[in-house]
């Protein structure tokens, strides 16, 4: 780092100290380096009175990037907060602002999740991007008092046939399953898209969920005058120093080897040391204050502890445990080097902490002690190199109101000349078979078992469902069988068409992905991701997204308990209509059952169930899978979002569950009818038999649209026969369309009156795709 040779030149102190840099105002430092605009880095000097210190500009640079700061979006973040009824947060113990939020699920119980991204460095380190990723995630979790029990991951990749794709996939699906597999926590669920517009920009999007009892909540903050700042977990190094708070904050552009260095490098052997560390000194209530070192590391560890507390911190980097020992202080204070967690700790309690981590065998360095001074103050070899508010790093950095305008080619995109109903449609029962094979088959619709075999989906034991299944059920209470569900969702395609509906879209789909499996939705996550915010148009995208999941939010009464944004994804040439990625904002929701054991698998296990159609069928495949894998099209409108009609819909799944009368349930999402029919067979090895009269009748659409629409808040519920009418009257008392649709069975799917299709040639076309094409 320049840093560096500031700091060990001959013609100045060999450190940059407070005193130095007061005495020389007008040297020239690194910021454009560092990714600090002049305007920002004026500021900074405004704030101090003098120019930062190189250790000084080393954190506001990692702490002010947009990774760390959310200076583009803070001001749009805020509506999620705003939009809280008291209802909301009825099962709400942390919200918005901590490293997770938690949420009461009964009985004593509690959990918290939270889903964050680590976009970029996936793309330049593949294995170490997507396994460090798991890694932060999974410490922002232990960093609430949780026991971590599972995890989950939203991949993003390019266009299957471009040559750069086989590499990301390959390293990305390594990395989350050679993390996740080590540290013991069962994979049990999430998404794999492929789509030219993530090319130069794959998601590695990843959620973890973890549990803990209402009295074990533990909070980022540094308060008591006295109490001493600890680190503990593996030596800080050279890797990943910018990591991902720079990576994450700006694009590609400048090349792709010089970043290579700033990715971490993960131990997950060293990560499942450290979680049991931490819940046996959470155990011995040793511990005042907790956070993790993720992005920004010791920069944003110290600043954030001394800025939630009550006073301010004195830390000394020569007690730092290095791995290198020629790192200059910047560098130390950069680095994101994994498997580090910062501890506030009592006096009286630092003995006894120091016992438990030794046990462990995890290095452990009192580095600091709280004070009342209100600063952060952090010195090196015995000389004062920072000297700041804290809050001022931390937590009051720039906020951009960023300009923002609906794109010039949006209107051309959902213009009535884009519109899919323009598009040749098979209409004969040839035809129809064809088509719902090939949408089988196609990369984004065919069977995820070559990813998810590489993951452990039911270690530990208390895995409920996993994927094929809509959600992922996890058991909490080993007596009574409580447990939550989980299910993350989002549709690039429905987002670029409309980013508003888009992001209450993938709320709508989570949601009831959540209910299908029989569970009452309680809570979100989110991870936003999108273009340069620097950019009108991905800047609107951006807050158009905000602005419709922060109302679906409060209209399905589940709040936001946290989350993350990750902007930048974009290489193109600004304003164009191919210049980011589609919007994706991944959405996170959580539900809780009662008894995990009455969870609603997503396909059928027996002959003889009679399958219903609960909603409504339209004419709307604009942005759906047929368009996309058929024609290669995107344009029009998304699906209507119809956010009183999911409600209905979750609570007659809800309530089926309890009363025992759902089979299975399968929501019907992309590739509509004919997928979810495929799908729930293949699940089991059980076919069925389905008449579409009913469906064309009633709704007044043909066998195609009846088949392949994508329109929302409809789910194919299978029940025995004596369920039958219990089910038809649930549905019908709550509002919810319901038809009788066929009946299971067989070794084939058969749409009576137009195609039938083997269940060998079925899963032949579903199971092999990825297989063929990765190997």
């Amino acid at each position: 780092m320049t840093s560096q040779a500031t700091e060990l030149s001959p013609a100045r102190p060999a450190l940059d100290t407070v005193e130095n840099a007061a005495a020389t105002p007008e040297e020239v430092q690194p910021f454009a380096e560092l990714g600090l605009k002049p305007e920002e880095y004026q500021r900074i000097k405004d704030i101090l009175g003098r120019r930062p210190t190189a250790a000084e500009l080393a954190m506001y640079s990692v702490m002010w990037s947009e990774h760390c700061s959310y200076k583009s979006s803070k001001v749009h973040l805020r509506k999620f907060g705003e939009r809280v009824t008291d209802e909301m947060k009825e099962h709400l113990l942390v919200g918005i602002g901590e490293n997770a939020g938690v949420v009461d699920i009964g009985d004593g119980w509690a959990v918290t999740f939270k889903v964050e991204s680590h976009n970029h460095p996936s793309f330049v380190e593949p294995y170490q991007g997507a396994a460090t990723g798991v890694g932060g995630i999974v410490r922002d979790i232990i960093s609430m008092g949780a026991r971590p029990v599972a995890v989950m991951d939203q991949l993003r990749f390019g266009d299957v046939n471009h040559p750069d794709t086989a590499r990301v996939v390959h390293g990305v699906v390594s990395g989350v399953g050679g993390y996740g597999n080590s540290l013991g926590l069962p994979n049990i669920g999430g998404e794999l898209v492929f789509d030219a517009s993530y090319q130069g920009n794959p998601l590695v999007n990843a959620l973890c969920v973890g549990v803990l009892r209402h009295e074990d909540i533990h909070l980022a903050n540094a308060s008591g005058v006295g109490n001493k700042v600890v680190l503990f977990g593996a030596r800080t190094g050279g890797d990943g120093i910018g990591g991902a708070s720079i990576l994450a904050s700006e694009t590609f552009e400048d090349g792709v080897p010089a970043k290579r260095p700033s990715v971490q490098v993960g131990d997950p052997f060293m990560e499942k040391v450290l979680i049991e560390c931490c819940l046996e000194l959470y155990a011995a209530k040793v511990v005042e204050g907790i956070q993790d070192l993720g992005a920004a590391g010791i920069s944003c560890a110290t600043s954030e502890l001394a800025s939630n507390g009550d006073g301010g911190m004195h830390v000394d980097l020569d007690d730092v445990l290095l791995r290198d020992p020629t790192l200059n202080a910047g560098e130390i204070l950069m680095s994101e080097s994994q498997e580090r967690m910062m501890a506030v700790v009592h006096p009286d309690k630092l003995d006894e902490f120091l016992a438990i981590t030794g046990r462990w065998d995890v290095e452990t360095a009192v580095i600091g002690e709280v004070n009342g001074s209100g600063r952060l103050t952090i010195d090196h070899h015995g000389q004062r190199i920072v000297d700041v508010d804290p809050k001022t790093v931390a937590h009051e950095g720039p906020v951009y109101e960023r300009p923002y305008a609906r794109p010039a080619w949006q209107d051309r995109l959902n213009a009535s000349g884009t519109l899919a109903s323009g598009l040749a449609r098979p209409a004969s029962g040839p035809e129809l078979r064809e088509t719902a094979l090939r949408l089988l088959a196609s990369p984004n619709l065919a069977s995820k078992a070559w990813v998810t075999n590489q993951y452990d989906r039911f270690v530990q034991g208390n895995t409920a469902l996993a994927q094929p299944d809509d959600g992922g059920v996890i058991r909490v209470d080993e007596t009574t069988g409580l447990g939550v569900a989980l299910a993350t969702d989002a549709n690039g395609r429905y987002g670029k068409l409309d980013p508003r509906t888009g992001a209450a879209l993938a709320l709508a789909e989570a949601y009831r992905n959540v209910a299908t499996a029989g569970a009452e939705p309680l809570a979100v996550t989110d991870c936003l991701n999108f273009g340069s915010p620097e950019h009108p148009d991905s800047m609107w995208q951006l807050v158009e997204a905000i602005e419709g999941l922060a109302d679906a939010c409060q209209e399905l009464g589940v709040p936001v308990t946290g989350g993350n944004v990750s902007l930048y994804n974009g290489t193109g040439e600004p304003g164009q209509i191919d210049s980011s990625i589609h919007p994706t904002p991944v959405v996170g929701v959580l539900g809780v059952l009662d008894d995990v054991r009455t969870a609603v698998p997503s396909g059928w296990q027996a002959a003889g169930l009679r399958l219903l159609l609960l909603g409504v069928t339209r004419d709307e495949l604009d942005g759906s899978a047929w368009a996309d894998v058929v024609h290669a099209h995107l344009g029009g409108v998304p699906p209507r979002v119809d956010l009183g009609a999911e409600k209905a819909l979750a609570s007659v799944l809800v309530d089926a569950r309890r009363a025992g009368l759902a089979a299975a349930a399968h929501d019907l999402s992309e590739g509509g009818l004919a997928q979810a029919l495929l799908e729930a067979s293949l699940r089991f090895g059980v076919g069925a038999s389905v008449a579409l009269e009913g469906v064309t009748g009633r709704d007044a659409v043909d066998p195609f649209v009846a088949l392949f629409s994508e329109s929302t808040a409809r789910v194919l519920v299978a029940v025995t026969p004596d369920h039958e009418t219990d089910l038809v009257h649930l549905a019908e008392d709550a509002g919810v369309p319901v038809l009788r649709l066929g009946v299971t069975g067989g070794s084939s799917v058969i749409v009576e009156g137009q195609f039938e299709i083997g269940l060998d040639e079925a899963r032949e076309a579903h199971e092999g795709t990825l297989p063929r094409i990765f190997g």
